[in-house]
Formats: C-alpha cells, sequence, structure tokens
C-alpha cells in the first residue's frame, strides 16, 4: 500500500495535481476525509476508472453516484493487488 495525505491547505487544484502523480487508472484506492485517529474508516473505495477535472472517478461513477471530489480527500491510499485490497 501508499499512502498520499493531501495538506489541509491544498487547493483543489493542488490536490488534483498530488492525487494525479499518486494513482493511475485501474489501480484500487481507499479514500478518507479525515486523518486516521487509530481507526482504519475506510470512506471510499473503488478502482479508479478516470482522473477528472473537479473528481477522482471509481467505478466509472460520478460525484453524484459516490466518487469524491478533490477538494473532499484527505488521504488517498493505493492498495496493491496482491495485498488482498480487492
Amino acid at each position: 500500500m501508499t499512502e498520499l495525505t493531501i495538506p489541509r491547505d491544498a487547493d483543489t487544484q493542488e490536490a488534483s495535481a498530488l492525487v494525479k502523480e499518486h494513482v493511475e487508472v485501474g489501480d484500487y484506492v481507499e479514500i478518507r476525509e479525515g486523518d486516521r485517529t487509530g481507526g482504519d474508516d475506510v470512506e471510499i473505495t473503488g478502482e479508479v476508472t478516470g482522473v477528472e477535472p473537479g473528481y477522482l472517478e471509481l467505478d466509472g461513477k460520478s460525484p453524484d453516484e459516490g466518487s469524491p471530489r478533490y477538494d473532499e480527500m484527505r488521504i488517498v491510499t493505493r492498495v496493491d493487488a496482491d495485498t488482498g485490497g480487492r
């Protein structure tokens, strides 16, 4: 697993650039909206199907269907296929 923490002061454009450097289409990811505080609560999981302006498309869904907007993300974890993340 590889984890990216998006700085709290990052705007949408900065967050988008960081995410684009961290994930690729086909990666399986876990997205959290807040910092970990001892819990492993995963907010959103799915396969990256697009790195779109304004949001990260997961499983072919729009933001209205559950894909996260960049301004909603705090932690993005790329889960390796061999760790059982799928």
